[in-house]
């Protein structure tokens, strides 16, 4: 592949969103035996996250291309432009759930088990904005799928402190994600598409995800208390929350214009802080 191409692609499936699951993967495996893991589980698990995100996100694209070229905001994505062909993706699709599949099998035996569920989630959310206003939650239990499927691919089971890690994450997820769908509030509602926004208005959704912003860090907390964790965990969970508080002042259902500091910027640190500050209370 060019690198012109390979800097398509990245484009295309937004390569730098990595940082809001693949922290807490890794979060998710610290968790599992509260101990380092080995290079070996390393290895594997960010492994099988590269190929699961890069599948997910090139069926994403895939699969609304049609949308994404009506949306003046994703009209210019790669392959609504034909700067990539449909082929081309499917390739990518194809390898990346290879990856996938290889990890889960080095890793362990119900993650390998688990390996088609995962597979149908991740082609299953594309499609629920297209008839259910729920969609972000089903977005957010993708990426909750990555504490969780790190735990199993270490502990080879699954209880119940991983379970909340995955809610924390869907429900922090889902509330920013309904932050990002407020800036399609206009199309959407034009072109029929299933969102929060859409359905109850700017100003309700806003609402809702500041609930839901309330509701995450709830969840990160349980996790906290049954697995007796110690003071870094908590100052980096104190962290997140002060990054939700701030995130939720950026945007107002008059001024949108900052809600892209508030998608990316703010969310990236939020899982970068909660990463670090988790590493920090394993090692320490």
């Amino acid at each position: 592949m060019k690198a012109g191409k390979i800097a398509v692609f990245l484009e295309m499936i937004k390569f730098e969103h990595t940082i809001f699951a693949l922290p807490f993967a890794y979060m998710g495996a610290l968790l599992t035996e509260q101990k380092v893991p080995s290079a070996y589980h390393w290895l594997w698990i960010t492994v099988a996250m590269v190929g699961a995100r890069t599948a997910a996100m090139s069926l994403n694209r895939l699969i609304d291309r049609h949308i994404d070229a009506r949306n003046p905001r994703t009209a210019g994505r790669a392959l609504p432009r034909g700067l990539i062909s449909v082929a081309e993706v499917w390739l990518y699709i194809i390898v990346s759930f290879a990856l996938l599949a290889l990890a889960a099998y080095m890793l362990s035996p119900l993650a390998f088990k688990l390996f088609p569920l995962v597979v149908l989630a991740l082609t299953f959310y594309s499609y629920t904005k297209r008839f259910t206003w729920t969609c972000h939650f089903f977005l957010g239990g993708t990426l909750g799928l990555a504490p969780l499927g790190a735990w199993i691919a270490i502990a080879n089971e699954i209880t119940l402190a991983p379970v909340l890690l995955a809610l924390g994450v869907m429900f922090w997820v889902a509330g920013f994600d309904i932050i990002y769908a407020c800036d399609d509030y206009d199309f959407d509602r034009q072109a029929g598409i299933y969102s929060i926004p859409a359905r109850f208005g700017i100003a309700a959704a806003l609402k809702i995800s500041t609930v839901l912003h309330v509701v995450a860090p709830l969840f990160f907390a349980a996790v906290g208390i049954i697995l007796r964790l110690g003071v870094f965990y908590w100052l980096g969970l104190a962290g997140a929350l002060a990054l939700l508080y701030y995130q939720h002042t950026l945007v107002a259902p008059d001024d949108l214009s900052r809600s892209g500091v508030a998608f990316f910027n703010l969310n990236g640190a939020l899982s970068m802080v909660m990463f670090v500050c988790t590493f920090l209370d394993i090692l320490l």
